[in-house]
């Protein structure tokens, strides 16, 4: 799903969840065994009860497939998850900055089962602070504006996954130059068998006694 693709699903389920929402339809709300068609549709879902519930989602922790090393879960949680890493003062001078974590525990856990569904196995609701409605902005999708902690957590997460690829890049390349080898050697002992089998021919054919025939 390319950018064009992601924001009008994000517009087309934020507008979407609001109507119905608002028609007094409860159904909406996460639940454990919820289904989404892929992880971007969990994603676009749990940012549109973000946004009507009055909390900001981040996209948090994840977990690869050993085999393909494929997203299979994925935690999706309130921008308040967890505390705010405490870090030496560069300077006195220098303003405090807003506190941006509060120990939240709401969240919604997705995960891909073998059908390529992906399922709602874990949802908490409530917050451990005041909720606050924002107006819905039409063009707002699963990636949202992030505050410095969150970008940098989200730099972390790439960063991470670009020394994964590079990783399993490297792997390839190994695997690929042992199997040339492997070929080459091969190559050189057919080589080798063929110019032995050659000589030893061209050998007996010399020890062949010649016969002279001549006519009667």
């Amino acid at each position: 799903m390319d950018d064009n693709e992601a924001e009008m699903l994000g517009i087309s389920m934020v507008n979407d969840f609001l109507v119905n929402n608002n028609e007094g339809n409860s159904d909406r709300e996460p639940c454990v065994d919820m289904e989404f068609d892929s992880e971007e549709a969990a994603k676009v879902f749990y940012d549109a009860y973000a946004t009507h519930m009055g909390f900001t989602m981040r996209v948090d922790a994840f977990r690869r497939s050993m085999r393909d090393g494929g997203v299979v879960w994925r935690r999706l949680v309130c921008n308040k998850e967890g505390f705010r890493k405490s870090r030496p003062k560069r300077s006195e001078n220098r303003k405090p900055r807003a506190i941006t974590r509060e120990g939240c525990k709401a969240m919604m856990v997705v995960k891909k089962e073998k059908t390529g569904k992906w399922v709602v196995t874990k949802f908490f609701k409530e917050h451990n602070h005041p909720l606050v409605f924002a107006p819905v902005n039409a063009r707002r999708t699963a990636q949202l504006s992030q505050t410095p902690d969150e970008k940098d957590m989200k730099i972390r997460e790439l960063t991470a996954e670009l020394q994964r690829e590079r990783k399993r890049s490297s792997a390839l390349q190994q695997q690929l130059n042992s199997i040339l080898k492997d070929m080459d050697e091969h190559f050189k002992h057919l080589s080798r068998n063929i110019t032995n089998i050659v000589e030893s021919v061209n050998e007996i054919e010399a020890r062949r006694p010649i016969t002279a025939f001549r006519k009667s």
